[in-house]
This record gives C-alpha cells, structure tokens and sequence, in this order.
C-alpha cells in the first residue's frame, strides 16, 4: 500500500516562493506516475503538474513557467518547486500517485493513492 504524505505549506506574499515535497512510502517514487493537484476554496481539484516514466512532465497553463515539478529520488519524495506565487496559488495541495501509466492531462480518478494535502496561502 502506497502511502502519501505532503509538506511545505504555509502563507506567503505575492511573487514569493514555497516548496513542497510529499514523501512517499510502499514503493519507489521512481516507479510511480505522480501528480500534484490542488483545491482552491470551493472549487473542483484541478491538476496542476505530473510526471510520467522517463520524466515526462505536464503543466498545467497556469503555472506554466512558475511551478517544476520533480523527483528527488534520495528522499523517495515528489517536489513542487514554486514560484512567483500569486493570490490565485491559494488551495490546497494534494499529492497523487499511481502505479500505472496515465494520460497528461489526467483527470483525478487516474490516481489511486493521495496524500491528506497541505494548504498554501498567497497574500496580496
């Protein structure tokens, strides 16, 4: 059983950056198809960035240029390097894991294991 568990929320100011990572365990995260996705304040989970075999990576357009998404293989963890934040960044983040292969864009059901997400604030 794969279990996801997400780090580095907090509030920041507009154009500043956050990191987050979610640490994976049950498996390698180097096998694993994985995403970030997040939930601004009621709305649906959109997904903002994945990763596939062989790197392959997806970006939502709007975090095009600002957000990378990685992994960091010593840590079996997924990273969200993210910057120039702005005030729309505002959700939480969830991370999202699979152990087979899925489309880019993927919708949410695509995955099968989440992480309990982490929440980012973004202030004008």
């Amino acid at each position: 059983q794969v279990q996801l568990v997400e780090s580095g929320g907090g509030s920041v100011q507009a154009e500043g950056s956050l990191t987050l990572s979610c640490a994976v365990s049950g498996d390698r995260a180097s096998s694993l198809y994985m995403a970030w996705y997040r939930q601004p304040p009621g709305n649906e989970r959109q997904v903002v960035a994945q990763i596939n075999g062989y790197d392959t990576t997806y970006y939502a357009d709007f975090v095009k240029g600002r957000f990378t998404i990685s992994r960091d293989n010593n840590k079996n963890a997924l990273i969200l390097r993210m910057d120039n934040l702005k005030p729309g960044d505002t959700a939480s983040y969830y991370c999202a894991a699979n152990p087979m292969w899925v489309p880019q864009p993927a919708a949410v059901s695509e995955y099968k294991y989440w992480g309990q997400g982490t929440q980012v604030t973004v202030s004008s």
